[in-house]
């Protein structure tokens, strides 16, 4: 498996920083966050976009994906929602970037009301996506947290250009066991995001492996299984200001996450 970190451990912080970072500390790739708050996001014009995939290109760091922020479940139009989509699959495209993180959203609204909207925006957004060779990976996050949830809407949507980002905190705060989220997901799964904190209370990030979220389990259903994707460290510093600043704990993350598959080889 291949080791990232996201950029929402890191906010704000130039491209070529990042891919210092990156270089560094051994990571095989990153996850832009694409807020307008960022450095990458859907409005930077041709010359930008060319300059941030060269800045990549030469580091031989690769662009996981794209985490934006459309709500497919969210109540209202869908215009706007699929313009947002739309939007991020250009700017995957123009960076090389294979994957495009969406939420669900569709926390007021009955179950099946969520799932019927985002499998329908969802349906329409993949044609977008198969033109540009880009996929959208829906994550396990608010409204559906585990892989049953997400399972409900990308079996309605039936579509290879729509598929899974597993946030492990998100499962295990909705009771899933690692192996039951995989057997949910994993004809759909785009990769998986790994963090670590101390309880469903307390969700400041730590470093990996000093919390309770089951990395250890996660990553030997994972390798016991054959799945050789992206392991991505989610470190939720954005939301955190007094955490540890996350290039303090790339190594020991890094070794961390080599030392789980090591284990479960």
């Amino acid at each position: 498996m291949k080791l990232a970190f996201s950029t929402l451990g890191v906010p704000g912080l130039p491209v070529a920083d990042v891919v210092r970072l990156a270089t560094t500390h051994g990571y095989h790739g990153v996850e832009l966050r694409t807020h307008p708050e960022e450095p990458v996001h859907p409005g930077l014009g041709p010359a930008e976009r060319a300059a941030v995939a060269a800045e990549f290109a030469s580091s031989g760091v690769e662009i996981l994906g794209l985490a934006g922020y459309a709500c497919v479940a969210a109540p209202g139009d869908d215009a706007p929602v699929l313009a947002e989509i739309r939007a991020l699959l250009e700017l995957a495209r123009d960076l090389g970037a294979p994957f495009v993180r969406v939420f669900p959203g569709g926390t007021e609204q009955r179950p099946e009301e969520a799932d019927a909207i985002a499998a329908r925006r969802l349906g329409t957004a993949a044609e977008y996506a198969a033109d540009l060779d880009v996929r959208i990976l829906l994550e396990t996050h608010d409204s559906h947290r585990t892989g049953a949830d997400v399972l409900r809407i990308l079996g309605a949507v039936g579509h290879r250009h729509v598929g899974a980002l597993w946030d492990v905190m998100h499962t295990w705060l909705g009771g899933e066991q690692p192996q039951e989220t995989y057997a949910a997901l994993c004809t759909y799964l785009g990769y998986v995001q790994v963090k670590d904190i101390t309880s469903a209370d307390d969700r400041t990030p730590l470093p990996l492996g000093a919390g309770v979220l089951p990395l250890t389990e996660c990553v030997e259903v994972l390798s016991r299984h054959g799945w050789d994707g992206w392991l991505c460290w989610e470190y939720e510093k954005r939301w955190h200001e007094t955490a540890t600043p996350l290039p303090e704990l790339l190594d020991a993350g890094r070794d961390h996450l080599a030392r789980l598959l090591s284990e479960s080889a």
